[in-house]
């Protein structure tokens, strides 16, 4: 007779299934745990500035309900509710497709994964299932995040390490050199350029990832060119930037003209981005800046807001009574007020509310992750720093220079040109360009749902421009086209236009000079 140990030896190897199932089903409710920590956090960030909102809200609408009638107030209300409504309707509508499309491609597998689990009593498919959705949601949830805080020594300029120069500032703003990053030496003798970036926006987005050669001003200074650009200062703490004019913004920008104009022999070529080309183009038409500026660059600038198919859109659904700055307006502590700029950038997420409400904005980001065909996903330093510039980089800025982007978004330019604002008390005609023979180059995004084509475009009604188009949206100029190997460099002629790109279009100024 075979001893216990014996038949125990002899036994054959037993499968236990359920110990692999119990491990599935662990993961899942792991990855379901991340999932929410997820969803809560993606929701979270979307609606603290609703939270902002309300106390805004409240402050301008104690002053604006004693001096409206109850009738008046009865009926903004119950339009701002219709309002309310409609976009509450869009968002809820993309979340529901977004989740729909997102389980029916995962359903398909799960429930394999469990006829294999169920009927044939293998776990291995519902194990391998598991696996993936939780590295795919700690993927998401933890180190993503965790990459996009990491990215911050690269992205930008990082002025305070002084590998730039400081030669010149205002009450409110610095004016920087840009040292070329790779090595080349600065032709002192070439046309500058001085580069105006957005207020809202920030700088930075400017200075992308030069260690990675995506860096719109570095691809000029990178050929040689004297560029600099206008960095404005902490607004937290310079009351005269929290105070400051658009004929402060112009004064101060010829300045630095005047000093470029020095150092180097040549007129300026300006140049704006988004909402620096505006305020550029105002300076312009001034006259402020004459015999300093002989050329002129815009990239994805709002030069007549109206004509946005989304913003101006967004704008001629709220009611009228709201459609106002005082709701979007933070009182410092030391009783200065500013426009809040988190707030603004919480608009376009509503005016896109389709895509920037909280689920979908999640899903999105699963969807990028979701490694291919088992390969393994990288993600790139790009992805990281673009997802940081949306997460840090929202500036506050001066009630006056938000008035100027405001009323380009609410009364269009006129038959004669002239633009909706004034500075030094005169107005500004596009005809201004024309009669000193400025050269003038438009660069847009084709899928730019910011500021659309026809909003940057809007001056060729009046007068004739050179224009590039380039593909994708609002910042590709200034990340992916701003590598030199980039199929748009912005250094070189591009696509079946011939099209310039405006490096090209500035070393092209520089030999005919």
């Amino acid at each position: 007779m075979n001893s216990p140990a014996d038949r125990i030896s002899e036994t054959p190897d037993i499968d236990f299934p359920f110990i692999e199932g119990f491990s599935a089903f662990n993961k899942l409710g792991g990855a379901t745990q991340t999932f929410l920590s997820g969803l809560a956090r993606y929701t979270t960030d979307f609606f603290v500035p609703y939270l902002i909102s309300t106390h805004y809200f409240q402050q301008a609408e104690s002053d604006h309900l004693p001096k409206s009638s109850p009738l008046d107030n009865l009926e903004s209300y119950l339009k701002l509710n219709d309002f309310n409504n409609e976009l509450m309707g869009r968002g809820v509508s993309s979340a529901l497709d977004m989740v729909n499309n997102y389980a029916q491609k995962e359903m398909g597998d799960f429930l394999q994964a469990m006829y294999q689990s169920v009927f044939a009593l293998n776990n291995h498919d519902l194990n391998a299932f598991a696996t993936r959705q939780a590295e795919l949601m700690d993927r998401v949830v933890r180190i993503y995040p965790q990459m996009i805080q990491d990215i911050e020594p690269e992205y930008g300029f990082h002025f305070e390490r002084g590998v730039h120069e400081r030669v010149a500032e205002t009450d409110r703003f610095y004016l920087y050199q840009i040292t070329p990053s790779d090595g080349l030496t600065v032709r002192m003798d070439a046309k500058p350029v001085c580069i105006l970036p957005p207020y809202v926006l920030g700088a930075n987005i400017l200075g992308f990832l030069p260690g990675e050669n995506k860096s719109y001003v570095h691809c000029f200074a990178n050929q040689g060119i004297p560029t600099y650009i206008r960095i404005l200062k902490d607004i937290k703490t310079t009351e005269a930037l929290q105070t400051m004019t658009a004929e402060d913004d112009a004064r101060d920008t010829r300045l630095f003209c005047e000093t470029i104009f020095k150092r180097h022999g040549k007129p300026v070529t300006l140049n704006g981005y988004c909402q620096g080309g505006y305020n550029a183009l105002c300076n312009l038409l001034s006259g402020e800046l004459d015999d300093l500026v002989d050329a002129f660059i815009t990239c994805v600038a709002p030069m007549d807001g109206t004509r946005s198919l989304g913003l101006a859109e967004f704008l001629k659904r709220l009611p009228k009574r709201f459609n106002d700055l005082a709701y979007g307006t933070k009182t410092l502590p030391n009783g200065n007020k500013v426009a809040d700029g988190k707030l603004m950038g919480w608009v376009y997420k509503l005016k896109s509310i389709e895509t920037e409400q909280p689920l979908n904005a999640f899903f999105r980001d699963i969807k990028m992750l979701t490694a291919k065909n088992g390969a393994p996903v990288k993600i790139s330093k790009t992805a990281a720093a673009l997802n940081y510039w949306l997460a840090a980089e929202r500036f506050d800025l001066p009630l006056a220079i938000t008035r100027i982007s405001f009323a380009s978004y609410n009364i269009p330019i006129t038959a004669d040109g002239t633009l909706p604002i004034q500075l030094f008390g005169q107005k500004l005609n596009l005809n201004r360009i024309k009669e000193k023979g400025i050269p003038w180059l438009i660069c847009y995004g084709t899928h730019d749902d910011l500021v659309e084509k026809e909003t940057a475009l809007a001056p060729l009604d009046y007068i004739s421009a050179e224009v590039t188009p380039f593909p994708k949206g609002h910042v590709a100029i200034a990340t992916s086209w701003s590598d030199p190997k980039s199929a748009c460099a912005l250094h070189t002629r591009f696509g079946d236009g011939n099209w310039r790109g405006p490096v090209r279009f500035q070393l092209d100024l520089d030999d005919a000079f």
